[in-house]
């Protein structure tokens, strides 16, 4: 045998072709039969709930790309608190130079979210991500997961840094009516859906339907905004510019929390069209409707009277008109007769690209490439 020929070995020859639904491919002495079929049969059996299960967790083959599109986008999306600078944050608190009350409502935030974002974590992982069978779905709600955690952190960030009371921090969760009731109006049913239930049944599918519209357009959508627009309306006065940092990335979250939420809630009613009674939809209006009512107690306790820069009118209206855009959203009714948005610049904070650079100074894209790419803000606010 020549030197060229040991250099330059002849491949054996690789042979493909196709037989019916099968491909087959013959390489030296083995031969591949894939059945195409199977592939069809596995994403015809893809559905929300009572779907196709797995061993694995495998996207492929994809159906529900939106989800996934969300999904990609909350990890483009991704956030640190402990990199985020309170020294200003740290200064001012401990001044004089803050109000008695923007102090309180600083501690009313991190008391609500402290116990807020763990409920909706524990929900989106037990009764949410538990009962979806489709793996593009679950992928996107264990990210989901993920950011309750962050958010989390984040307030661990601000009670370290500023040094708050931790019990006291707790007694608000626990001891303050009108959080009290926030947080059993959203958890009283879903004791039921973590012990597991018959999803074939169409009530059973109307309350792990209730479950998503109530974690992730009634709280989320709804009960989240009138407290971020009040701390985002102090950093918008140069105070606390740190927390304000840390609470623009957690709103840019929710939103995609919500437009998650949405798209799962409307293609399970696609898909199990039974649980979309004229009955069921009055229902949820009625939950929102109940939502709105313990959401505008809560920010009278948070605001008890108009301070520079904010208005009671403006956060009372401002939850109306989330409910509205909610229930709009999913084609039910609004329930209020607002119609214009008191804070058009909370939304802009959302779509906002610049950012300051955890590591930097200078001005730098806070969203990784791609990440607002065919972005629907109509869908993400």
């Amino acid at each position: 045998m020549t030197e060229a020929a040991v250099a330059n070995p002849v491949e054996p020859a690789m042979s493909e072709r196709e037989e019916g639904n099968h491909v087959v491919y013959t390489f030296q002495n083995k031969t591949f039969r894939l059945d195409k079929r199977k592939a069809r049969e596995r994403l015809e059996g893809k559905k929300v709930i009572n779907g196709l299960r797995s061993a694995e967790l495998n996207v492929l083959p994809l159906k529900y790309h939106e989800a996934y599109r969300i999904y990609k986008q909350m990890k483009a999306n991704h956030w640190e608190p402990d990199v985020i600078d309170m020294t200003k944050d740290c200064t001012l608190w401990n001044s004089n130079k803050l109000s008695p009350k923007e102090r309180w409502i600083i501690e009313m935030g991190v008391g609500y979210f402290s116990a807020a974002e763990g409920i909706v974590g524990d929900s989106v992982l037990h009764v949410i991500e538990d009962n979806l069978t489709a793996a593009e779905l679950k992928h996107a709600s264990l990210r989901q997961i993920a950011e309750e955690s962050i958010h989390m952190d984040s307030l661990l960030h601000i009670i370290g840094s500023l040094n708050i009371d931790l019990d006291e921090v707790t007694a608000k969760f626990q001891d303050i009516p009108s959080i009290k009731r926030k947080n059993e109006f959203i958890t009283r049913q879903m004791p039921e859906l973590k012990m597991g239930i018959d999803l074939t049944v169409t009530a059973n599918k109307q309350k792990f339907a209730k479950a998503i519209f109530g974690i992730t357009q009634v709280m989320e959508g709804t009960q989240f905004y009138a407290l971020f627009a009040m701390l985002l309306s102090l950093h918008r006065q140069n105070k606390m510019t740190g927390i304000g940092q840390m609470f623009q990335y957690t709103l840019r979250d929710e939103s995609n929390h919500i437009a998650l939420g949405r798209y799962i809630l409307q293609e399970l009613i696609n898909e199990n069209p039974d649980l979309w009674t004229a009955e069921f939809k009055q229902e949820l209006f009625d939950f929102m409707r109940e939502g709105v009512t313990l959401e505008k107690e809560f920010v009278l306790d948070c605001l008890p009277e108009d301070i520079v820069g904010m208005s009671q009118k403006d956060f009372l209206e401002y939850v109306d008109y989330n409910a509205d855009r909610r229930l709009t959203s999913l084609g039910l009714p609004a329930q209020s007769d607002v119609k214009n948005n008191p804070f058009l610049w909370l939304d802009e904070v959302i779509f906002l690209k610049k950012e300051k650079n955890f590591f930097e100074t200078r001005v730098t894209e806070y969203q990784t490439s791609g990440s607002v790419k065919n972005t629907n803000e109509d869908d993400l606010i």
